[in-house]
């Protein structure tokens, strides 16, 4: 599976972090800016429409030293996190 980063979603590096922010509804809502941690801001970038899951996980596995059972349980939560706000699309291979 390839995932994209949707078109009506802004994002903004701030230190170790990104902040997403959608601009199709109304960015003055608090509720609707969306903060990445440093793990997920790396997922964020890697959302290119190129990288597959799988080549996704297997970066995530190389550069946190983490087991791959632990990081496909994070990267689960947080696709099926990014897709409920809109923030991903997924890219029909």
């Amino acid at each position: 599976m390839i995932y994209q980063k949707h078109s009506n979603m802004v994002s903004r590096r701030i230190m170790d972090e990104v902040i997403l922010v959608p601009i199709s509804r109304n960015a003055a809502d608090m509720q609707n800016i969306y903060s990445l941690n440093s793990t997920g801001a790396r997922v964020w970038d890697l959302l290119d429409g190129k990288n597959s899951a799988e080549q996704i996980l297997q970066t995530l596995v190389e550069e946190h030293e983490v087991d791959a059972q632990t990081v496909r349980s994070d990267f689960d939560s947080l696709m099926a996190d990014l897709r409920e706000i809109g923030a991903v699309e997924e890219i029909q291979t």
